[in-house]
């Protein structure tokens, strides 16, 4: 680079706006301050509240051990401008500027990090005592929910579904999931692995039904399609999330079939000075040979680096990360590290029936992913081991007793 150009990309006359108050939005604010960048910082963001962290949400917040998950950030001395309960409705690549409630925004730079929003149940819209788990609000509604301890029906057994009936349980309800799948997780793991998982439920006092499709919600009641009739004094609707880029249509920048943007493997999208980051974008992984679209809170936390590297210029940053999550569900810390999809091979660690076991995934050979179900260490040394690319032993990785980091191959 340059000395102009580096000059220019650190002006305290360059102004970046990012567009959404999350953990990307906000984790990117932070990033550019870290890396020394110089000019004006505006963080937009839609929801009133001071920008939060979700995980607690399904957790502390909803059983009211916590008031709120706020971040640890002072933006007052990062000289980060927050615009909160300012919602944008368009952009306008040509001006440069952002169509708010508040009026148009210009800026140099533009960031995306509008994350996810929930898919909502066809049906149910002004159906009382149906509810969302989503945001602050979200879970404030729910809370005196799980206080007077209703008869709660959750739709949908990803992760959201799990981790909210876990809370509701914790609360004493009685909780009902259904699912319209054969078994939890259909979307995200295979039968084999996702079907020990279903004995959770019960052990937790939960009733799972699978194969259970919803016909319709009424006030007090979900109707499934065999007509079964299922008392409910709320229902928790848990389907999935999209890309929250609806406001983007029309405006030049290029979206993917799930509605996500498209960013390249610097995280800029195909408009000059314009990025997308965390749950909003998807990324072409050189490591799995694929685009990743991920809606986990590591990315949105890792992500906001290399955006913020390459927005200062100084080096160029491809961003190609080992996906990481993790969920705590029925007294379990499940975690996952990598990217199971183009695996040839499927070795257990342990007895999925037992409190801790692990699964990994192999292509040619090399460890490409790992589930990991109250075995913190396999997780550790496993997302290194991915990240290495190291070829393993199948028989000593099928050991548990043995660490995962001595069953390389070489």
């Amino acid at each position: 680079m340059s000395e102009q150009t580096a000059e220019q990309a650190t002006s305290p006359t360059r102004r970046v706006v990012v567009v959404g108050a999350g953990m990307a939005g906000v984790q990117t604010a932070v990033a550019l301050r870290e890396q020394g960048f110089r000019g004006a910082v505006t963080v937009i963001g839609a929801e009133p509240h001071q920008p939060y962290d979700r995980p607690p949400l399904s957790k502390a917040v909803l059983l009211g051990k916590a008031e709120d998950s706020a971040f640890d950030v002072d933006f007052e001395s990062l000289g980060v401008e927050l615009r909160l309960g300012c919602e944008v409705f368009a952009l306008r690549l040509a001006e440069r500027e952002l169509d708010t409630e508040a009026g148009p925004v210009p800026y140099d730079v533009l960031v995306l990090a509008t994350g996810a929003e929930p898919i909502t149940l066809p049906g149910t819209e002004g159906v009382p005592g149906v509810h969302l788990l989503r945001t602050l609000d979200d879970a404030e509604r729910l809370r005196p929910v799980l206080e007077r301890q209703h008869d709660i029906v959750v739709v949908g057994a990803g992760w959201i579904g799990a981790e909210f009936a876990t809370a509701a349980r914790q609360a004493g309800c009685a909780v009902t999931v259904v699912e319209a799948a054969d078994r939890p997780l259909a979307g995200v793991l295979p039968a084999e692995v996702a079907a020990p998982m279903a004995a959770w439920y019960a052990d937790s006092g939960a009733v799972l039904r699978t194969d259970a499709r919803v016909e319709h919600v009424e006030s007090g009641a979900v109707v499934l399609a065999d007509g079964t009739r299922l008392p409910a004094g709320a229902v928790v609707v848990g389907i999935g999330a999209r890309p929250a880029t609806r406001w983007l249509a029309g405006s030049g920048i290029e979206l993917g079939a799930h509605g996500e943007v498209l960013a390249d493997a610097r995280l800029r999208t195909g408009a000059e000075d314009v990025y997308a980051v965390g749950d909003c974008a998807s990324f072409p992984s050189a490591r799995y040979g694929e685009r990743l679209l991920v809606h986990h809170w590591d990315n949105a936390l890792q992500g906001p680096r290399t955006v913020a590297a390459n927005i200062l210029g100084e080096t160029s940053s491809v961003y190609d990360p080992v996906p990481y999550f993790w969920s705590e569900q029925f007294g379990r810390f499940v975690q996952y590290a990598g990217h199971h999809a183009g695996a040839d091979r499927l070795v257990w660690r342990g007895d999925p029936a037992g409190p801790a076991w692990s699964v990994c995934w192999l292509r040619d050979g090399r460890l490409v992913a790992l589930l990991a179900v109250g075995r913190p260490r396999d997780l550790a040394q496993g997302r290194r081991l991915i990240e290495a690319g190291r070829p393993m032993d199948a028989a000593a990785l099928a050991d548990p007793a043995r660490p995962l980091k001595a069953a390389t191959a070489d």
